[in-house]
């Protein structure tokens, strides 16, 4: 297989993983490449790495199991089966994410409201129609890109460069919130109405407007995510 150079976009690089797993005769049950191997074999970050096997195994393509690897799973498993176990063995760390988030992603969108230039509020623009038009698709990770660049370009919006760089490190490091929110039955869709009314009150200049839709939008998910949960626990 042909190394991935200069693209760091992990649906391609969860593409070149799927294609490895076939054409390299994994079966399930089988242990998989370390990160470090599929580093090597991909000339990727290990960062991307990271980020595509999260969101395999959040898929039910593989298993981690941590001190002994990347198994591959059973192909015919349900996927929300997966899901749902994925965020059971998560759920610590994605409500921990969304504490955080809560502290950083309201205040940021208040200053982008205050701050941000016509090219800031044109690239937010575009990833907003990117996102609704990846919303009828398959494409999970592409729309979890799509996700985690709406909110990095929000903090740049802000022009506060170390509010930025946080957030760049959320989204290249911590991804299990935006996997976990997006794989929640129905709020792909929702988070398109919801991030449309964060950037229209960037538009509109209403710091006040921009918090609240903001918040909104973070609660709206974390519910979501709490009641997948409890779903899962009376299962």
């Amino acid at each position: 297989m042909e190394p991935i150079t200069k693209i760091r976009l992990s649906e391609q690089v969860i593409d070149a993983i799927k294609e490895m797993i076939v054409k390299d005769g994994f079966n399930p049950g089988d242990k998989f490449y370390s990160e470090n191997q599929l580093t090597a074999k991909l000339n990727v970050s290990r960062s991307s790495i990271r980020e595509a096997i999260r969101i395999l195994e959040a898929v039910g393509k593989v298993r981690v199991e941590h001190g002994r690897g990347i198994f591959i799973t059973d192909s015919v498993e349900d996927p929300f089966s997966a899901f749902s176990g994925w965020l059971r063995n998560n759920a610590q760390s994605i409500v921990e994410h969304f504490e955080v988030r809560l502290m950083i992603d309201p205040k940021a969108a208040a200053y982008a409201a205050e701050k941000a230039d016509e090219q800031d509020i044109e690239s937010l623009t575009k990833v907003c129609d990117k996102f609704k038009q990846l919303s009828g698709s398959n494409n999970t990770a592409g729309i979890i890109k799509c996700d985690e660049e709406f909110h990095r370009l929000l903090a740049k919006a802000t022009k506060n460069r170390t509010l930025y760089f946080l957030m760049k490190a959320m989204t290249d490091s911590l991804s299990e919130g935006w996997i976990s929110s997006l794989h929640t039955p129905g709020r792909i869709e929702k988070t398109v109405s919801e991030h449309k009314e964060v950037v229209e009150a960037i538009v509109s200049r209403n710091p006040q407007k921009a918090e609240q839709a903001m918040t909104l939008h973070l609660n709206n998910a974390l519910d979501d995510i709490r009641k997948s949960m409890s779903s899962e626990k009376k299962d």
